[in-house]
């Protein structure tokens, strides 16, 4: 089905307008992806990229976001609504060594989260990071460090009642996508998402 069938609970609708009305930076590019089809009743998932200056550069970091929703809510959320995302990205060579690097990058998702005004619970996560070394004829290469991050929040409403608003939890994720990325703060020009996700029902059990 799509974003405007008429099946879908309210508050599932609501959180689809406000990722579709979102303004994010330019560097920030989207895109609607499959949905998780076990996990809640109703669920929207996006890829997220952050593309280098030059278009034959790679990207500079990448990831997901995804918002679950069951009306009947589940224990471990804490709500009715989950947001779970991955981020990705190639981080300078000269941070391998940096031990206290997995704890900087997680600062980086509450500072985010904290920019944008997005209230949460019940967060969590990983961070990993992959120390790559070239040897042989690839011995001249720079060594790369891969770090990614997965992460987990129930968001909550700033005023404390009524529907919490996704798009600032959208917002949070891309500013963490472009903190990962190594981009300055984000600048006054600012984007559109542009075209509405579309959601998706999904199949509980097996």
């Amino acid at each position: 089905m799509t974003a405007h069938g008429t099946d879908a609970p309210p508050e599932f609708r609501a959180v689809l307008d406000a990722l579709g009305a979102r303004r994010l930076r330019p560097e920030v590019t989207l895109r609607e992806v499959p949905a998780p089809r076990r996990v809640a009743p109703w669920s929207v998932a996006l890829t997220g990229e952050v593309e280098a200056a030059r278009s034959d550069d790679p990207e500079l970091a990448s990831g997901r976001f995804i918002v679950l929703h069951d009306p009947e809510g589940q224990e471990a959320w804490e709500g009715t609504f989950r947001v779970v995302t991955l981020v990705r990205a190639t981080l300078e060579p000269e941070m391998a060594s940096d031990e206290m690097l997995a704890e900087v990058a997680w600062t980086w998702l509450q500072d985010a989260l904290h920019a944008t005004g997005a209230h949460v619970r019940a967060e969590g996560g990983t961070v990993t990071r992959v120390l790559s070394q070239s040897f042989g004829a690839l011995a001249g290469k720079h060594n790369d460090v891969e770090l990614e991050m997965r992460a987990s929040w129930t968001p909550v409403p700033a005023s404390g009642t009524g529907p919490a608003d996704l798009g600032d939890h959208l917002a949070a994720w891309a500013h963490l996508l472009c903190t990962a990325a190594g981009l300055p703060p984000l600048p006054d020009g600012v984007t559109s998402l542009g075209a509405r996700p579309r959601s998706r029902r999904n199949t509980v059990g097996p």
